[in-house]
């Protein structure tokens, strides 16, 4: 039972909406990997797996994409983890239903052809064009996670972290999860928001002067505040001890600053979503 656990917490859990995985929607959501039981691995393990997800083109877009998302995990016990979908941290503490420790996430660019991240693979958008490309940014910073309940069935999790390269602002997310179990499924759900200074806010959703000439789109410089909030859920179903697949879906809202610039009144918004479905193959190293 143990290690059918550790399958169900590797399963490709790419942000349900705002994946912190996915990131061609700079809103990435604190770690939204279908969530199970706490895990207890021992020794080095590897996750490797596939996920097809279809939702948004970017971030405030109207338009859909279909993306094909890798899976690839490295966990060291309950301590060292290094994946696309949760970047690389430490469990600096880890007891009594606690963690925390420093991470560093990625964050995908996005380009003005079609709006799309490196593993779109249809659809796309065009109302980028103009917008200019944004490179691939690397976000540091850390995190403090609760597990509540008899079971540990509640999740609370928060985090901080400053972004380099792609844009230099920071970014915060908090989310609260419940999970269960119905028979051989595991269920996982709870509402997210994140938060961001007016520099990662006017590097996404922003149009400077040089953008305006381009676009046709007029001037918007959006402050810091709420970039968005939502609901995510997760269903996941282990096929033995080191398969498993995961159905996931989301819905998010914008908050007042980014859904006021005229990028997203024109060409986008505010409502988004994104549904996928992920398989896992876990192994020890």
């Amino acid at each position: 039972m143990r290690q059918v656990r550790i399958v169900l917490l590797s399963v490709l859990g790419i942000a349900i909406a705002h994946p912190a995985l996915a990131q061609t929607q700079p809103s990435a959501s604190a770690p939204a990997r279908p969530a199970g039981p706490p895990m207890t691995p021992q020794g080095w393990t590897m996750t490797v797996g596939v996920a097809p997800v279809f939702g948004m083109a970017w971030a405030g877009s109207k338009d859909t994409a279909l993306s094909i998302f890798p899976d690839l995990r490295l966990n060291y016990k309950d301590s060292l983890f290094l994946s696309v979908q949760d970047g690389l941290g430490w469990n600096a503490v880890n007891r009594d239903g606690w963690k925390a420790g420093p991470i560093v996430r990625a964050r995908f660019g996005r380009n003005d052809d079609d709006g799309g991240s490196p593993f779109l693979i249809a659809g796309g958008s065009d109302a980028l064009r103009g917008m200019g490309d944004i490179g691939i940014a690397g976000e540091a910073g850390g995190f403090v996670e609760k597990r509540l309940g008899a079971k540990q069935q509640w999740r609370l999790r928060a985090e901080v972290r400053r972004g380099f390269g792609g844009h230099d602002g920071v970014v915060g997310d908090v989310l609260a999860q419940y999970s269960g179990r119905s028979g051989k499924v595991i269920y996982a759900v709870g509402p997210r928001a994140t938060i961001a200074s007016g520099d990662f806010m006017r590097r996404y959703y922003g149009v400077d002067a040089g953008q305006a000439a381009q676009t046709g789109l007029a001037v918007s410089r959006p402050d810091g505040g709420l970039v968005s909030y939502g609901l995510g859920a997760s269903l996941i179903r282990p096929f033995d001890r080191k398969r498993a697949v995961a159905v996931f879906a989301g819905v998010d809202r914008l908050g007042e600053e980014p859904a006021g610039s005229s990028l997203i009144r024109e060409r986008g918004q505010g409502t988004q979503f994104s549904v996928g479905l992920g398989y896992s193959y876990r192994f020890g190293l």
